[in-house]
């Protein structure tokens, strides 16, 4: 039973992930712990699903009354828009990760049928898998402290007479809700936990990828490990046969997986790409510098109001560094497709068959890659594309700005729902 326990599985490299996303309403699967993956279901009646449904209309509550705002004060600047994008981009995380929840038992047979007839050789990407999850969501955790620190330094330098530490902080940090609903305690936390939900999911999207597609790149390896093992050697033709099958159902994986997971790609690049236009421009229009102090002459802020400057800078890099990550790595699927071509194109004519010509044919005849919703597929080309994309709007929206769509570049550093 222990070594069936240590068995390098997908369902063993994507349960610490999937554990710690359901703390956060993403992902209400049962079973998710359990060897047997026959024993992993979906239901719509139990209580991860409800609270993930619960955590889907919380969100598109906080959704409505972001946009509220705008239509209330006719308020359409990047600073009034931006919450209301955060909030309905993770609102639609939550829905694609319950929509892919409900293909997971399925999928998961699927993949188990698989890794019968061709078992995980490496059991590496069980280990990259976890390590990537902690490394991430640890990140991800400084960001966010960093953010409220800022904001509860703020708060103290600058306390508002009407309320206490707390609702200050909130009303901070939420000022687009709390002008269209009146402030009381219990919405504060309410909006403060819808808060901390967006911005674990915008964080576990990028997480649940990169997962998918460091195993996916494993399954792919090990077929080119097998045929460069080959090389020099006399093979028969059973030898391409098997090795060509194997490099299907490999391949098969990757399309099945992209049909539950391509929404949740997409929305991720989406995602990366609208927030770091935004990080971008807050640092070319209106640079680093540290906020002023409402205690002239008696300054005990413990950074001297860098502390937004801080979050700011930390914020940028981690985002880039994430966006860069799940790009480059997702894009390893698609490299790792293509390498057999490689191995097949060195073997002498005397060993030539019609086996490797058809693998030959078969690695040529398709593209093998993680795709968003089939719209674009995710290969190291695109991290030039949506760099150029990037520059190109940077420029559109550095235009735009001397003609006051920015209401405050330093009240959009201080917004609070991308921390």
């Amino acid at each position: 039973m222990d070594i069936i326990r240590e068995r390098p599985t997908f369902q063993n490299a994507m349960k610490l992930t999937i554990l710690i996303g359901q703390f956060f309403g993403l992902n209400p699967v049962h079973g998710i712990t359990n060897i047997d993956t026959n024993k992993v279901r979906f239901s719509y009646i139990s209580v991860r699903s409800i609270y993930s449904i619960l955590t889907i209309v919380g969100q598109f509550v906080v959704f409505l009354l972001c946009t509220m705002y705008i239509i209330m004060f006719s308020d359409t600047s990047l600073h009034s828009i931006t919450p209301m994008v955060f909030g309905s981009s993770n609102c639609i995380t939550t829905i694609l990760f319950f929509r892919a929840a409900i293909k997971w038992p399925k999928l998961m047979n699927y993949i188990t049928k698989v890794e019968t007839i061709y078992p995980n050789i490496d059991g590496a990407f069980v280990t990259k898998c976890n390590l990537s999850c902690i490394v991430v969501l640890t990140l991800a955790l400084v960001e966010h402290v960093l953010a409220d620190f800022s904001k509860v330094i703020y708060v103290m330098d600058c306390p508002n007479d009407k309320f206490d530490t707390y609702g200050g902080f909130i009303m901070h940090s939420f000022p687009w809700i709390f002008t269209v609903v009146e402030y009381k305690t219990y919405l504060g936390i309410f909006v403060q936990f819808i808060n901390i939900q967006c911005t674990f999911n915008w964080n576990f999207a990028n997480l649940f990828v990169i997962c998918v597609s460091i195993y996916l790149t494993s399954r792919l390896e090990q077929v080119n490990r097998k045929i460069l093992e080959a090389k020099g050697k006399f093979i028969p033709n059973s030898f391409w046969r098997n090795m060509r099958e194997e490099y299907n159902r490999a391949t098969s994986l990757v399309r099945r997986l992209d049909d539950v997971i391509g929404g949740i790609i997409f929305i991720s690049f989406a995602n990366n790409l609208f927030f770091i236009c935004l990080q971008l421009l807050n640092t070319l229009a209106d640079g680093i510098k540290a906020l002023p102090s409402c205690n002239n002459g008696d300054d005990k802020r413990p950074l001297k109001g860098y502390e937004q400057a801080v979050y700011f800078m930390y914020s940028f890099m981690f985002l880039v560094m994430r966006s860069l990550a799940v790009s480059l790595i997702a894009a390893r699927v698609y490299s790792a497709s293509k390498k057999p071509a490689f191995a097949l194109y060195e073997i002498p004519p005397s060993m030539h068959c019609t086996e490797v010509q058809r693998f030959l044919d078969q690695v040529h005849g398709e593209s093998v890659a993680l795709s968003g919703l089939r719209f674009f597929q995710v290969k190291r080309g695109l991290v030039l594309t949506i760099a150029g994309t990037i520059v190109t709007y940077e420029l559109v929206l550095l235009q735009f700005s001397s003609n006051d769509l920015f209401k405050s570049t330093s009240l959009l550093k201080q917004t609070p729902s991308f921390s």
